[in-house]
């Protein structure tokens, strides 16, 4: 892993860390189950994107154990970083944002219930 996507995976971890710090607690509980996972950026012939900045996968939580995959947030680093323009201020908060946007479709939230909250 180069020097550059160690920073950015310590940016984004501590950026987590701080919104999971932020949660009231009935959120943060369900929060702190799904594992949080940081990727250069999807990978080819995925099916994602090339310019995605998180995706969730698996159940949601009112469906766990219907499904065999178990739930996950990916943040993909490099284009979050195009994204904040190089700029770590701008890096961290999209972070928060595309985290809590991933975050609130584990939760149940569709991309109309996301938009409604500032998290598109």
């Amino acid at each position: 892993m180069t020097g550059k996507i160690k920073r950015l995976e310590k940016l984004a971890m501590d950026e987590v860390e701080a919104v999971l710090a932020s949660l009231p607690a009935p959120l943060a509980g369900p929060a702190r189950q799904v594992p949080v996972l940081f990727e250069r950026m999807p990978a080819r012939n995925s099916g994602v994107e090339d310019d995605t900045l998180g995706l969730f996968t698996g159940p949601e939580l009112a469906h766990e154990g219907d499904e065999p995959v178990p739930p996950q947030i990916i943040l993909f680093l490099e284009n979050l970083w195009d994204e904040a323009e190089e700029n770590e201020a701008a890096f961290r908060e999209e972070v928060r944002i595309t985290y809590l946007h991933e975050l609130g479709h584990y939760l149940g939230l569709d991309e109309d219930d996301l938009f409604e909250r500032g998290l598109e």
